[in-house]
């Protein structure tokens, strides 16, 4: 039920460049990316309401370009600043549509690329606050609405064809059994989750094994190996990390957008021997056809992608060309609550699991809400569904992602789990911070 709460007006947008020297160490190093710096575009929205709560958001980059995502943010703050607090979901998607519909900033995606990113950034921030104010973490409120008011909040604008507004309320409605068993089972066991720490590129051989190692030990049953540099050099880590876990664990590869297509096949081919369950992003994430067509050549090995798909239309083209076998939705690349919910609706109709992209500056954090609320109230299913996880920068939040015997736990704090701690604001802001004027 939704709680009745005094009005509120938004009295400031605030936005913030956090970076995070990542490269130092190799984290996040694939054949694609080398030397990330995970960063975050972060916005924080304020309110005369006397409860103090804040909404956080954020776009999740890299390094360079962050300052970028930042002025996209900037570019709405006209549309928040002075205006009402929106206290329904009918509200927030009203304000959604008003956002993506700035008939000026639009034209620099549609609805793809920085502009899309920072508009993703503000609803979250808008809905992180909503949660907070009703006292329930995201997963909870979404699940909670009934079918007919996230059939409202979710963005089907061009998905007639595929998910007609009745097929998307009969999914949500055939959900509805259930429901409460499977949020208890959800708090007692929590989600599955799978190790990327282990296989970054720019890791040794040594860090490869122990990695791969101590995620068994502590209870995952899938990791993940990035490839698409060298294939002598992928040959070797595959069969270290194969050698390490045994045969009953998955190994999942990334490719990161590396090959062109033929040479997607080939070399998905010539690891086929250490039995890869998936192969992830194995050309350019806009090669619609490329992926249905590697798909079919390197079956069984599974293709995932999505991390970077601009939007839900192409999430529908994805599907209906047959180019997936998992759809990797990532909270921070489209618009907000209300595509993420027409995406995980459209993977639901289509019968194709969602593993979230995560790793990041907060995107495990984000993902697990999203993970959970589609178990309870969409697909019903956890065959087959895993969440990324790596094992570094949580300790920034205030409501950091817990892992426990492989598994996510259901996050319990009220938010979508933005929120990042005042001294690491502080510390990480660029270029002033502590952190960097010390580099």
């Amino acid at each position: 039920m939704t709680q009745q709460l005094t009005k509120a007006r938004i009295t400031a947008v605030d936005t913030h460049d956090i970076r995070f020297p990542t490269s130092r160490w190799g984290w996040g190093s694939d054949a694609m990316n080398p030397d990330p710096d995970y960063s975050a575009a972060y916005v924080t929205i304020r309110t005369d309401a006397p409860d103090g709560l804040e909404g956080h958001g954020l776009c999740f980059t890299i390094g360079r370009g962050n300052e970028v995502a930042v002025t996209a943010i900037d570019a709405l703050r006209p549309h928040l600043a002075g205006t009402e607090l929106d206290e329904t979901p009918a509200g927030l998607d009203a304000r959604y549509r008003a956002l993506a519909g700035d008939s000026q900033l639009r034209w620099l995606g549609p609805e793809k690329g920085v502009t899309h990113m920072a508009l993703g950034a503000v609803v979250n921030a808008l809905w992180d606050l909503y949660a907070k104010r009703q006292g329930k973490p995201l997963w909870k409120l979404l699940a909670d609405l009934t079918p007919e008011e996230l059939v409202a909040v979710a963005d089907l604008r061009y998905l007639a064809d595929a998910l007609p507004p009745d097929e998307a309320l009969l999914i949500l409605r055939r959900a509805e059994p259930g429901r409460a068993e499977r949020e208890a089972r959800l708090r007692a066991e929590g989600y599955p989750a799978y190790a990327s720490s282990p296989g970054w590129l720019g890791n040794s051989d040594a860090h490869v094994a122990s990695a791969a190692r101590r995620a068994v030990a502590d209870g995952f049953t899938q990791i993940k190996l990035k490839v698409g540099a060298d294939l002598e050099d992928d040959i070797r880590r595959c069969r270290i990390a194969r050698e390490v876990v045994g045969p009953g664990v998955r190994i999942a590869l990334d490719a990161n957008q590396r090959w062109e297509l033929g040479e997607a096949v080939e070399w998905t081919r010539a690891l086929a021997g250490f039995d890869p369950y998936w192969i992830e992003e194995p050309t350019s994430p806009d090669e619609i056809l490329g992926l249905a067509a590697i798909r079919r050549a390197v079956a069984p090995v599974k293709v995932a992608a999505g991390e970077h798909t601009a939007n839900r239309v192409v999430f529908k083209q994805l599907l209906q060309a047959q180019a997936l076998d998992v759809v990797q939705l990532d909270a921070c690349r489209v618009g907000g609550i209300p595509e993420l919910l027409s995406i995980l609706l459209l993977a639901a109709d289509f019968g194709v699991p969602v593993c979230p992209h995560a790793g990041g500056v907060g995107l495990c954090e984000l993902v697990r809400h999203l993970a959970a609320f589609d178990y309870v109230a969409v697909s019903g299913r956890l065959a087959d569904r895993t969440v990324e996880y790596v094992d570094h920068l949580h300790e920034h939040f205030t409501d950091p992602a817990v892992i426990a015997r492989g598994r996510y736990t259901a996050p319990s704090v009220p938010g979508f789990s933005s929120t990042l701690r005042p001294e690491s604001l502080r510390a990480y802001a660029y270029p002033d911070g502590a952190i960097w004027r010390t580099a």
